[in-house]
């Protein structure tokens, strides 16, 4: 499997974060996938803590079948399955053709700043 990275940041100006992320995409060198945030409440709102939970219980896990990622994270298949359906929007998780789940990601790093509002 190929070391991939994502890198998370929380930034209202999405226009320089996909600026930052074109640029990532034009190195010689692989810099990292990148997912953004304008705000802190819409990064919370996607990626609560039982969805991180679900993304630590995949990062290395390889394929994994939804109702066996449910019992590992002891919680009901169905809010599990509607779970890994909004990290697989998100692209922190992708969907197999046996219909099992992955996180493609060998490392995530989220960068949140804040700062005293003006």
């Amino acid at each position: 499997m190929e070391q991939r990275t994502l890198i998370v940041t929380v930034q209202p100006d999405w226009r320089g974060a996909l600026r930052a992320a074109g640029r990532a995409a034009e190195a010689r060198h692989y810099q990292g996938e990148r997912l953004n945030f304008e705000t802190p409440e819409a990064f919370f709102s996607h990626l609560t803590a039982r969805r991180w939970a679900l993304v630590r219980l995949l990062l290395g896990a390889g394929e994994v079948s939804v109702r066996d990622l449910a019992r590992r994270a002891e919680r009901d298949v169905r809010r599990v399955h509607e779970d890994v359906t909004t990290l697989a929007a998100l692209g922190l998780a992708e969907r197999t053709e046996r219909g099992g789940v992955v996180c493609p990601f060998t490392d995530i790093h989220v960068d949140m700043h804040l700062r005293e509002a003006v």
